[in-house]
Parts: C-alpha cells; sequence; structure tokens
C-alpha cells in the first residue's frame, strides 16, 4: 500500500522518474496508486544497488535517520536530485547510503511511513525550490505575490562558418 501512496505522491510532484532497489513488492500490485502512474512515469528497478545509474548530473539523496543526517528544513536541495526511501520497517543499506551524495531526514519524534516521508520530501523540495512568493507575516495573511515567470530570451549562437 505505502508503494502505491509513493508512486501516486512522485507523479502529483511531476517527478521525471520513479526507480527500486531490490524491490520486495511489485508495483503492478499497488491498487493505491490511483493516479496510473506507471502510464506516465518511466519506471526503473534495480537488483543492487552498484546496477543504480542516474542522469548526468543526477544527485541521489537518501532519506534516512542517521546521526550525521541533515535535518530536511536545513537542507538546500539540489536542481537535479533522486531521492531514495528504505523500505517500511527497514532502514537503507549500507551500500545504498555509500552511493548517496547527500543523507537528510525528517526531524520527527519517531519514524513515519514511507508514503508520508515521501510526501514530506517532495513538499519540501518544491518550496524550496521557489516560485512562490514570501509567506505573510500575518498569520492567515496570502503573502506576497508570487515571482513573475522567467521569460527566455532568443538561443545564443554562433553563425556557421565564423571562426
Amino acid at each position: 500500500m505505502n508503494l502505491g501512496n509513493l508512486v501516486r505522491i512522485a507523479h502529483a510532484f511531476d517527478a521525471s522518474f520513479f526507480f527500486s532497489i531490490a524491490p520486495r513488492l511489485k508495483l503492478s500490485d499497488q491498487a493505491s496508486d490511483t493516479s496510473r502512474a506507471q502510464n506516465t512515469l518511466p519506471f526503473y528497478h534495480h537488483e543492487k544497488a552498484e546496477d543504480l545509474r542516474l542522469p548526468l548530473d543526477c544527485r541521489l539523496v537518501g532519506v534516512e535517520i542517521t546521526d550525521d543526517a541533515v535535518e530536511l528544513p536545513r537542507f538546500r536541495h539540489p536542481t537535479r536530485a533522486a531521492y531514495v526511501f528504505g523500505a517500511e520497517r527497514f532502514s537503507l543499506s549500507p551500500e545504498v547510503l555509500k552511493a548517496c551524495e547527500f543523507v537528510v531526514k525528517i526531524p520527527t519524534r519517531f519514524s513515519i511511513n514511507v508514503g508520508m516521508a515521501g510526501a514530506i520530501v517532495l513538499y519540501d523540495r518544491m518550496l524550496s525550490m521557489g516560485g512562490f512568493g514570501d509567506r505573510p507575516v500575518k498569520a492567515g495573511g496570502a503573502g506576497a505575490a508570487p515571482p513573475a515567470l522567467h521569460t527566455w530570451g532568443a538561443p545564443l549562437a554562433k553563425p556557421r562558418g565564423a571562426p
């Protein structure tokens, strides 16, 4: 059930792909993915952590409760990132943790399920990557207007045959 929720959350937050390492469950058995993400998102399954291949410049972020993990509110999300979560009632393996460039933890009093953790991390990413105005100072206020969308200029190109 939590795997389907995690897939649905990734789809809702516009993830580019979804991957699993040594999956214990089959995604096709997850009825909780009512968004039908497998019809939209590319899915990659890896038998071992060493088999994991990410897109160019994509940085792996582990979500795990460890002593040296950065608390999520203090973490600057990379522009290109893939997030890896431990299976329910299991931690990330030492091999997966070694592959992670960053490890973050959600500052809660106890462990939460993987679907909830995925929602919190992706929501935090969305907020921290910008596109929203500043929060209001006064409770219940609307806050600042979102910044205007960036308008790209014409591409810069060298004329053919130019030195």
